[in-house]
């Protein structure tokens, strides 16, 4: 099937946006998503075997979902009718449905019916297509930003194949740039482009895993920019910033730079400087870093600097690194940004970083102390070897409290603070270590 000449693409080549044009038509072709498409994959089988009959393709935009539509069609020789959820209706689907067998029973052609943002049709629309969905014909292929367990009706779902697709890797991204430079009839090939490999790993960076988003911007730049004296187009690092409207911040995730900011935010939070520490974490995110990086140094910084000066600082901090994995970016900046000024904010005290230390170092230089026979677990044979003889069971004392050994030999690594909530801590452990003086 040629993907170009059906019923919703019967412009020019030239007419369509490069990232329709780039569209792949075999899955050789497919940047990304090895995890559902690579060899072997059940997918994939499914695509080879043509025994696709309902699929939902789900993640966020410009990550192949609608060229994966594309690319199945063409495989499978089927006739290839799309519609938009946000302007389609149950008439429509009907017409197209009707074509359908139609189609099927005068030239035995299947048809594959793309539905995008499919999770804004209401359950009444979406009730419709069930009957045939289950015969298989149309194949219906859906997509959508949003997880189909939660936003589509089950009956559907239970009816379809789910598969997750995720934003690409900038890798990928490259290539695909690299493949519409070259591509002399779909691509921009017949156009003499010297490139800046710095310019094309910016925008692989800043379009945030979107393909589409990323040919947009090779597009325009490529089209817009004067040619040099060579008659060849000059596409720097300059015109990236301009087609992507993003500007190129020095972030290397692998050299200096990436550690340097990383260690300044994270020694802002540390001196309780919340502006500067989301100065830092906007860098970071500007430039493409990972918000679960992010996500996880915060955590780590409440335990490790704030500890039980204030406990709900790692609460808090823990909770951000959850959303932030179930969110995504942009968004996830908003919860990210309230751990980071509330960690930052928090009254500090590494005491039980220093304690952890401390006790490791004991074990460590050879210290190795034995259970005392009393903590010993007493559940087999503890009346014969005395395990668990003269235990003293706290709850059985006022205050829940009773004094007793836990260790052979006597240790000391908690000194908690004056600082927070860990003054009331130093103030209840001084009452329990010495009660004539509380």
């Amino acid at each position: 099937m040629d993907l170009f000449t059906s019923e919703n693409h019967t412009q020019n080549l030239k007419d369509l946006p490069l990232a329709v044009r780039m569209r792949p038509q075999m899955l050789e072709d497919f940047m990304g998503q090895e995890h559902i498409l690579g060899k072997g994959k059940l997918l994939r089988r499914a695509i080879e075997a043509d025994r696709i009959s309902s699929l939902v393709l789900y993640g966020p935009p410009g990550i192949g979902k609608t060229s994966l539509a594309w690319c199945i069609a063409n495989i499978t020789k089927s006739h290839y009718s799309a519609v938009n959820a946000t302007t389609s209706n149950v008439e429509e689907l009907r017409k197209l449905i009707a074509q359908a067998k139609l189609r099927k029973s005068s030239t035995g052609q299947k048809t594959i019916l793309f539905i995008d943002e499919i999770h804004r049709f209401n359950k009444a629309q979406q009730d419709v297509l069930l009957p045939d969905v289950e015969d298989g014909n149309p194949v219906l292929i859906g997509a959508t930003v949003h997880n189909p367990f939660f936003s589509l009706a089950a009956p559907l779902v239970s009816r379809s194949l789910v598969c997750e697709l995720k934003s690409l890797k900038e890798k990928d991204i490259v290539n695909i740039l690299l493949a519409a430079l070259k591509d002399q009839t779909r691509g921009l090939g017949a156009v003499k482009v010297n490139a800046d490999k710095r310019a094309l790993n910016f925008i692989a960076k800043a379009c945030e895993g979107d393909a589409r988003r990323a040919l947009n911007a090779l597009e325009v730049g490529v089209l817009t920019t004067p040619k040099s004296k060579d008659a060849a187009v000059q596409f720097s690092l300059e015109v990236a910033e301009e087609s992507i409207q993003k500007k190129a911040v020095v972030y290397d995730k692998d050299e200096d730079s990436h550690y340097d900011t990383a260690s300044a935010f994270i020694k802002s939070m540390r001196g309780s400087d919340p502006d500067a520490a989301i100065y830092w974490m906007a860098k970071m995110l500007y430039a493409g870093e990972d918000p679960r990086f992010i996500a996880r140094r915060i955590c780590i910084l409440a335990a490790e600097d704030v500890g039980n000066a204030d406990p709900l600082a790692l609460v808090l901090a823990n909770a951000a690194l959850q959303i932030s994995e179930f969110v995504g970016m942009p968004e996830a900046r908003i919860p990210l940004a309230q751990a980071v000024i509330y960690v930052a904010c928090a009254p500090k005290s590494n005491a039980s970083y220093l304690a952890i230390d401390k006790a490791y170092a004991d074990i460590e230089s050879g210290r190795v102390q034995e259970v005392p026979d009393h903590l010993k677990d007493a559940t087999a044979d503890g009346d014969v070897l005395g395990h668990g003889k003269d235990y003293k069971y706290a709850h059985d004392y006022p205050g829940h409290y009773v004094k007793q050994k836990y260790t052979k030999r006597k240790v000391k690594y908690y000194e908690p603070t004056d600082i927070g909530h860990e003054a009331k801590i130093k103030q209840r452990l001084e009452k329990l270590n010495n009660p004539k003086e509380g």
